[in-house]
């Protein structure tokens, strides 16, 4: 599906009917990484419109030149919020960037949202000032990796912790296929120039008192566990979890977890407001 804002349109794909949950994807891939986790757990919980964006640069969303920081970036998604939801409110799952981009959303319009799911989020966008475990590789399993091409395996250790077949179906599939839509000049450039939004997304008017589920992966050497820890009292009603083996990619390497922590949210999320 295509929405047309001011100046730009933006793809997105919408599943189910019921109360409108935004899913933002991380940095590169497209919906697929989000829809590829979550559809799963929608086929036993209903009552969702699940909305899945293309962030620009990704996907099948074109990137505008005009595009120079995550300030405008925060801005498209929430102008692409107000054209597709309307004025309702809405829960918010986020992926790595798009956790950041979920806590700006949070940061500059509470009020827009019931709930919030951060999936191994991007606390801290300069890299070098992360705190992260080594990067580790728990279990291999050569017979699964032997039929992949020198290229497909580099890409998939990059964040793996656990090799098996599935998981590399699920990398390839969810996210794999998304990376090679994606806009590298743009991204590169972006990711250089622009990557960090001007304000603190940390410094909260007050507290986001509303249920929301914190999950990192205790190997994840991108962004780490203990930053997303640190901002917890932001969170008065979050579920922190850091699981073990699991990197970057939690929702695939820790999927019988994910999916009944990802459950208990939505129903905690039955009690919060909306319709």
């Amino acid at each position: 599906m295509e929405c047309r804002l001011k100046n730009m349109s933006v793809n997105y794909e919408v599943r189910g009917e019921g109360r409108p949950i935004l899913l933002i994807h991380g940095y590169s891939p497209d919906h697929r990484m989000m829809e590829g986790c979550m559809e799963p757990i929608f086929l036993e919980v209903d009552g969702w419109k699940r909305i899945y964006i293309d962030l620009p640069g990704m996907g099948r969303t074109r990137a505008p030149e005009w595009l120079r920081s995550a300030d405008q970036m925060l801005d498209i998604v929430l102008e692409f919020a107000s054209s597709v939801i309307g004025g309702r409110s809405f829960a918010l799952a986020g992926e790595s960037y798009g956790g950041y981009l979920s806590r700006g959303i949070v940061c500059r319009r509470p009020e827009l949202v019931d709930g919030m799911l951060l999936i191994c989020p991007c606390i801290i966008p300069d890299a070098s000032k992360r705190s992260l475990p080594p990067k580790t590789l728990l279990v291999r399993n050569e017979e699964s990796m032997a039929g992949l091409s020198e290229k497909d395996l580099e890409a998939f250790n990059e964040m793996a912790v656990v090799q098996s077949q599935r998981h590399w179906e699920r990398f390839r599939d969810e996210i794999m296929s998304g990376l090679e839509l994606a806009d590298e000049e743009f991204l590169n450039r972006f990711q250089r120039d622009g990557y960090a939004f001007s304000f603190d997304t940390d410094r909260l008017q007050e507290p986001f008192a509303k249920p929301s589920l914190i999950l990192t992966g205790r190997q994840d050497a991108a962004v780490g566990y203990r930053d997303a820890f640190s901002i917890i009292e932001n969170y008065p009603r979050a579920s922190f979890a850091a699981l073990d083996m699991a990197g970057h990619n939690v929702q695939i390497e820790q999927e019988t977890l994910f999916s009944a922590l990802v459950k208990e949210w939505l129903q905690r999320l039955l009690h919060a407001p909306g319709e």
